[in-house]
Formats: C-alpha cells, sequence, structure tokens
C-alpha cells in the first residue's frame, strides 16, 4: 500500500517532534536535578525548578516538539504518527547515556533497532486518513456511546490514581505517575487531532472557530497538558529517565490507539493482513522499548532516591509521549 502526501507530512512532522521531544527529557532532568540540588525537589512537591533555566530551555525544546507532533495529527491517523514517538525513546536514552551517564548497554542498542524497525513496519502500512469535513463531524465521532464510556472510565481511573495512589505509592511505583500522564494523555491525543483538523480545515478557508465544538476542544487540551506537566515533572525527578521514557511511551501509545480506534475507527478501510502487520510493527515497537526498560537494571541506578523506585507492580505491561 502506498503512502499518500498526506501521511508524509504527518511522517515528517512525528519525526521532527520525536527529536525535539527527546532532547527534552534530558535537558529537563537537568534542570531538574540542578533545582533539587538547592531547594525542594519535584518529586516532594517543590516547583523550585519552575527558577532554573535548564528547565525552562526544556520545556521549550518539549513545546516546539509538541507543536510539531500536534500538526502531524492533523495530517495522519494516530496509529502512524503516536508509534513514532519511540524515536524519542531513542535520542533520549542516548543523550542520557553521554550527557546524564545513566548507561546504555547493548540490550539497550538492540532496543533502539526494535523501535526503528517497529516503526517502518507501521509507517509502510499506516491506513489512509478519512476525509473530515468540519470539526462537528469529529464531534459526532466523539459523542457515541463508545468513546463516551471510554472517557468516563479514564476520568475515573484518573481520579482514583491521583487520590487513592499517589500518597501511597507515587515515591516507590513508576506506574503511578506514568498512569495518570498516559490515561490523560490518550484523550488530550484525541482532542489535539480534533483541533488540528480544525485549524487546517480553518487555514484552507472553512473558519471552525465558529462553532462551540473547537474551542471545547482547545479546553480539553489545555486542562488535560496541565495534568500530564505536572505529574510528568514528578515522574522524572523521582525516577530513572531511561526508565520513564520507554514506560511512559509503551502506556501512552497502547491507550492512544485503543481511544483512536475507538473513536475514528482507524482500521475499518484495511485488510486483516495490513492491521496484523501493524500489529506485528506495534509489538516489535513494545519489544524495544521492554529492553530499553531492562537494561536500566545492568548499570548504576543513577538516581537521588533508593533503588526501591525500580519495584513497579509485577506482571503489569508498561508503556510513552
Amino acid at each position: 500500500m502506498g503512502i499518500s502526501s498526506d501521511n508524509i507530512h504527518g511522517l515528517v512532522l512525528a519525526v521532527s517532534s520525536s527529536i525535539f521531544i527527546g532532547s527534552s527529557f534530558i535537558i529537563k532532568k537537568k534542570g531538574l536535578k540542578k533545582a533539587g540540588a538547592t531547594g525542594t525537589r519535584a518529586g516532594s512537591g517543590g516547583y523550585s525548578y519552575l527558577y532554573e533555566p535548564w528547565w525552562w530551555a526544556g520545556m521549550i525544546t518539549m513545546i516546539v516538539g509538541e507543536i510539531a507532533n500536534f500538526a502531524a495529527y492533523a495530517y495522519a491517523p494516530a496509529i502512524l504518527v503516536t508509534p513514532l514517538g519511540a524515536l524519542s525513546i531513542i535520542f533520549s536514552a542516548v543523550l542520557a547515556h553521554f550527557i546524564l551517564e545513566e548507561k546504555l548497554h547493548i540490550f539497550g542498542v538492540l532496543g533502539c533497532v526494535l523501535c526503528v524497525v517497529g516503526s517502518t513496519s507501521i509507517v509502510l502500512h499506516a491506513p489512509q486518513e478519512k476525509n473530515i469535513e468540519s470539526v462537528k463531524e469529529v464531534w459526532q465521532l466523539a459523542t457515541e456511546p463508545g468513546f463516551i464510556v471510554y472517557t468516563g472510565i479514564v476520568l475515573i481511573l484518573v481520579i482514583f490514581l491521583i487520590f487513592r495512589m499517589v500518597p501511597r505509592y507515587g515515591k516507590t511505583h513508576m506506574l503511578v505517575y506514568v498512569g495518570i500522564c498516559s490515561l490523560m494523555g490518550s484523550l488530550t491525543v484525541m482532542s489535539v487531532k480534533a483541533l488540528g483538523i480544525a485549524l487546517k480545515l480553518t487555514f484552507s478557508g472553512m473558519n471552525q472557530f465558529v462553532y462551540f465544538q473547537t474551542w471545547f476542544f482547545t479546553v480539553v487540551v489545555l486542562i488535560s497538558c496541565l495534568f500530564q506537566i505536572n505529574y510528568l515533572n514528578k515522574a522524572l525527578d523521582t525516577f530513572n529517565t531511561a526508565v520513564i521514557s520507554p514506560v511512559y511511551f509503551v502506556m501512552f501509545t497502547s491507550l492512544t490507539i485503543l481511544a483512536s480506534m475507538i473513536m475514528f475507527k482507524d482500521w475499518d478501510t484495511q485488510n486483516a493482513s495490513q492491521i496484523v502487520t501493524e500489529l506485528c510493527g506495534f509489538v516489535t515497537i513494545l519489544s524495544g522499548t521492554f529492553l530499553l526498560h531492562k537494561t536500566n537494571d545492568m548499570g548504576d541506578h543513577v538516581n537521588m532516591d533508593p533503588p526501591v523506585f525500580l519495584n513497579s507492580p509485577p506482571n503489569q505491561n508498561s508503556s510513552s509521549g
């Protein structure tokens, strides 16, 4: 199956986004470490990082990456754009190895290779984006019973994690903070896609900002992004970057693809062999992120907290953006 020109635009934007976002993890971590040395750390509820230039440099880098990612969703389906976030893990892990001295061993290198192979497979077999003429069409998809149920489950889980799990396990189990970011992230991406489509249509001469739906999606994007930034800061300050990046990626990507399947029905126009190939590509990426995760156990635990932070819940899938 050939790659459409819209998918190519989405691909270029997604790869650029990964470079910026992967770099931002390292720059922000450097800022968080510097801020933690002179004030209350983010992992302990402090906000001294707001006075640290390195942290702001990391935020700006991440914002540039997110803008490119935002634009990518306007052109290509989530099943193509989201898994390409694996490339940000590679940049993050390699930079962490050289800059933060969080060692990347041979299995980590193999993990990077698997991420690239899986991403290539998904790019070559990604579905074509459906033609959407108005943000009202997106609103119709978002208010179907299936997606409303999904949204309700996500919000209940996020509230449970924030009020019950964070006070008890936030500092010892990374899946608590990462889970909040990933669950909110899946809703963010659906709203970002809706807003991206609205902007794309507006720039082509069909103003979508006359509809309240466009403003609703904008508010959802802003609120969920603030949640993600707050809890991602806590996760980065408490746990090793080389662990957080891949785990966040796998959870975020899995939930986003699930949300996209429910809302946009991405796979409706594809045959069985294309779907199986995409699933194989996704599993290959998951294998790569798993190796990147496990390679951390082979090196020094570069962290300011006790090694107990690696005690994530057993037999639970990990996942990232």
